[in-house]
């Protein structure tokens, strides 16, 4: 069975989702979208459900406002939902505020059948029984039961500012206490520059985020305790480690600008076969020859990730962040490749290093950005017997 210990337990669901472009279409992708949640609610009927958004509201939040209630509304009060009697509901509306919005939604849903769960107030710094269902926004800064920041404007590329941040909370069923991070991190804001080093400036920034994140968690201020991390890490493959993979016997072609002689596309051809293109890649193209690279065999061919493991470029002391994380193992290939960007696995799930996960389910779940069902997986388990392991 899917998830479930043999002894009595805690069913757990922890997902994580992109919601960006389903307020871009709230009638086709984001009906869509909710079919299929509530679809993997009724196959594991969890007791306790963590769903983490990212890119909430979409690119525009105060034009997507309206769809935003009705989104929070039909998530609430629908039959699908009807035996989970207390929710939390957290959402950064704050969106005239440079300095704060991140633009993450944090839900938490409770089964009727679920007793004595308590919720953590970190500025109290004591447990409160959770009842009813509430939903804070506008200003989650001054909210006691959660802590979120976004990064110091510092850690952006070039310094400019875009919705990155993490939101945490605390939670306790039956004794066992665990946080969540619903986390965004940074993506490659140009092929070209994320091809230039190995590993990417990028992924060494994302490497600075979630150490940031994880000194945050593990810090003096409260009781360690375990905690699951799960959101949009914006995962990269090894953008020069692919490209010299996949172009092998290639020869470069460098387009220049007219005006300003900057570097604005490369163009990779086979030496011979008539000189066929290969790969071409600009700021926002990652185009190849041949997709199925990147599928078959789950695309081990290319599977040369730099991300998280790595430490900023030339920085050979910085700590990483996977002593203090692990993945649950997967065979998954790299699903989120668009012509956009290089291949990625954007979402994941990572735990935190005091929980060893002993069984996992992977389900289908829709990707807003594409609008069809696709292998983005939340992980379900037996969260009491784990943390009791």
């Amino acid at each position: 069975m899917a998830g479930k210990a043999a002894a009595p337990g805690t069913a757990v669901l922890l997902v994580t989702a992109n919601v960006g472009s389903l307020f871009d279409d709230p009638e086709n992708l984001q009906k869509n979208w909710l079919r299929e949640f509530y679809q993997v609610v009724h196959t594991h009927k969890p007791h306790f459900m963590a769903l983490h958004c990212q890119e909430f509201g979409g690119k525009n939040y105060e034009a997507s406002m309206s769809h935003v209630d009705k989104f929070v509304k039909e998530l609430l009060s629908s039959d699908a939902m009807k035996e989970y009697n207390r929710a939390r509901v957290y959402l950064d509306e704050n969106y005239k505020s440079q300095e704060h919005f991140t633009a993450l939604g944090s839900f938490y849903f409770l089964h009727e059948s679920l007793k004595n769960i308590y919720q953590f107030d970190f500025k109290a710094k004591k447990y409160r029984k959770v009842a009813g269902k509430e939903i804070y926004s506008d200003t989650l800064e001054s909210t006691p039961m959660l802590e979120k920041e976004k990064f110091p404007q510092d850690y952006f590329p070039e310094c400019k500012w875009s919705r990155k941040g993490f939101i945490r909370t605390r939670w306790c069923i039956a004794d066992c206490a665990f946080d969540l991070v619903n986390i965004h991190l940074f993506h490659d804001a140009s092929n070209l520059v994320a091809w230039e080093t190995s590993p990417s400036v990028y992924s060494g920034i994302r490497h600075k985020a979630l150490g940031y994140v994880l000194d945050r968690i593990i810090d003096q201020r409260f009781e360690k305790v375990s905690y699951f991390v799960f959101g949009d890490f914006n995962f990269r493959l090894d953008s020069k480690s692919v490209v010299e993979t996949l172009c092998t016997k290639a020869t470069m072609q460098t387009v220049r600008a007219a005006d300003t002689n900057e570097v604005v596309k490369l163009i990779f051809r086979e030496s011979d076969n008539d000189r066929k293109v290969m790969l071409q890649l600009e700021k926002k193209l990652f185009d190849y020859f041949n997709q199925e690279v990147f599928r078959d065999n789950n695309g081990t061919a290319v599977s040369l990730w730099s991300d998280v493991a790595a430490p900023p470029s030339g920085d050979t002391h910085a700590p990483r962040p996977t002593h203090y994380l692990c993945l649950p193992g997967t065979t998954l290939p790299c699903p989120y490749h668009l012509q956009g960007s290089a291949p990625s696995r954007c979402k994941a799930d990572r735990w935190g290093h005091t929980v060893g996960a002993r069984r996992w389910e992977r389900e289908a779940q829709v990707s807003p950005r594409r609008g069809g069902p696709c292998q983005r997986q939340p992980w379900l388990l037996d969260l009491l017997s784990v943390l009791k392991s």
